[in-house]
């Protein structure tokens, strides 16, 4: 395996930093006056939320010793989260389901 020449590593990191910035500068300087269609209000309202879903949730399925322990897991949190409760009850409630569960299939 090769390794990778100093001057390349740092055009790499310009050009990584030059593209996140362009998609974060392009609409702040193409939109100067306030979003007032609803349609795409509630769109830009939801993305970070649909956004982080997409990268948590398949970590979830693999972050304990079975799917079915992190299923559960996550089935409790769900539950939990619908009824109202706050973040941290929901996470230990989560954790305390994979827990048990892998008491009981024996995977602890």
């Amino acid at each position: 395996m090769e390794t990778m020449n100093v001057g390349r590593l740092i055009l790499y990191i310009a050009g990584m930093s030059v593209t996140t910035y362009l998609i974060r500068a392009v609409p702040l300087a193409a939109v100067r006056k306030k979003i007032s269609s609803r349609f795409l209000r509630s769109f830009l309202y939801y993305i970070p939320y649909a956004v982080l879903s997409a990268m948590v949730f398949p970590a979830i399925l693999y972050a304990t010793s079975s799917v079915l322990s992190a299923a559960v897991g996550c089935a409790a949190a769900v539950i939990c989260a619908l009824a109202g409760l706050q973040l941290l009850p929901v996470a230990l409630i989560s954790c305390a389901a994979v827990y048990v569960t892998e008491l009981i299939v024996g995977l602890v």
